[in-house]
C-alpha cells in the first residue's frame, strides 16, 4: 500500500512539472543569424527581424505602412547585449514601421527597407 502512494505521488509530480512546461515555439536569437556575415537584422519585442529585400515572393507584395513600432537606438555585430532596438546594419535612429502585411518596413534615408519576422514553426 506504501508503495501505490509514492508510485501515485511520483506520477502526480510528472504530470504536473509536464503540464508547466513551455510548448511555445522557440523564436531564433541574434546568434543564430549573426555567424553569417552577410546578416541584416534588428530585434524589436524580443524578436529578430531579417532583411528580406532579395526574397522574390515579397517583391511583389503590396502593402500600406502602418504606425511606427519602434526604433533602432544601438548598433552591434555582438550577440552579447543584442537586445530590443538593437540592428547590426542599420543606423541609429532609423524608424520601424508595421504594415497589413508580415513585412515590417525601416526607412532609412527615405528608402524603405523590407524586414520580416524569423520565427520558428
Amino acid at each position: 500500500m506504501r508503495y501505490i502512494r509514492i508510485y501515485l505521488l511520483i506520477f502526480i509530480i510528472l504530470l504536473i512539472s509536464g503540464a508547466c512546461h513551455d510548448r511555445s515555439p522557440a523564436t531564433p536569437i541574434p546568434a543564430d543569424f549573426l555567424v553569417n556575415e552577410n546578416a541584416d537584422i534588428f530585434m524589436l519585442d524580443g524578436i529578430v527581424y531579417s532583411n528580406v529585400q532579395d526574397v522574390d515572393w515579397l517583391q511583389g507584395l503590396e502593402y500600406t505602412i502602418g504606425e511606427q513600432v519602434g526604433e533602432i537606438k544601438k548598433q552591434s555585430n555582438k550577440t552579447f547585449g543584442f537586445s530590443d532596438g538593437t540592428a547590426n546594419v542599420l543606423p541609429v535612429g532609423t524608424k520601424i514601421y508595421e504594415t497589413d502585411t508580415p513585412v515590417y518596413i525601416a526607412i532609412e534615408d527615405g528608402k524603405e527597407i523590407r524586414y520580416i519576422q524569423m520565427l520558428e514553426g
